[in-house]
C-alpha cells in the first residue's frame, strides 16, 4: 500500500505541473500525462475494485490524462488511444510481472496509445488540409 501512496502522490504532483501547460499540444506531453493518469487510475481502481477495478481505472485514467493534455482538435483520438493502451497495458503487465508489472504496463500502454492517437489525429488534419487546397485559375474578363 505504501508503493501505491508514493505512486499516487508522484502522479498528482507531476500532473499538476502539466496542468499549467495544457494549452500547448505536444505528443510527449500527451503521452506523459496519459501515463501518469493511468498509473493514478490503476492505484485508485485497484483499491476500490481489485483487478477489474484496476483495469477500468487504468483505462479511465489514461483517457483523462490524454484528454487534458491534448488540443481540442486531437482530444478524442488521444483519449481513445490512452484508454485502450492503459487497460491493455495493465492486463499484459500484470500477467507478466504481477502488481508492479501492471503499473508499469499501464503507464507504458497509455503513453504509447495516447501518443499514437494524437499522431493519427494530426496526420488526418494535415491530410485534410492538403486535399482541400485547390489551385484555381482566375480568369480575368476585360470589357
Amino acid at each position: 500500500m505504501k508503493l501505491n501512496a508514493v505512486l499516487l502522490s508522484t502522479a498528482l504532483a507531476a500532473s499538476s505541473m502539466f496542468a499549467m501547460n495544457t494549452h500547448a499540444d505536444s505528443t510527449t506531453r500527451v503521452a506523459a500525462a496519459s501515463a501518469l493518469g493511468s498509473v493514478a487510475g490503476t492505484a485508485v481502481g485497484k483499491s476500490m475494485g481489485g483487478t477489474t477495478g484496476a483495469t477500468i481505472g487504468a483505462a479511465l485514467g489514461g483517457a483523462g490524462g490524454a484528454a487534458v493534455a491534448s488540443d481540442r482538435r486531437n482530444r478524442t483520438e488521444s483519449a481513445i488511444g490512452g484508454a485502450l493502451g492503459g487497460g491493455t497495458g495493465y492486463t499484459v503487465g500484470k500477467s507478466m510481472g504481477g502488481t508492479s508489472g501492471g503499473y508499469i504496463g499501464s503507464a507504458l500502454g497509455a503513453a504509447g496509445g495516447a501518443a499514437l492517437g494524437n499522431k493519427i489525429s494530426k496526420d488526418k488534419a494535415e491530410e485534410k488540409a492538403k486535399s482541400s487546397r485547390k489551385w484555381k485559375k482566375r480568369h480575368r474578363h476585360y470589357r
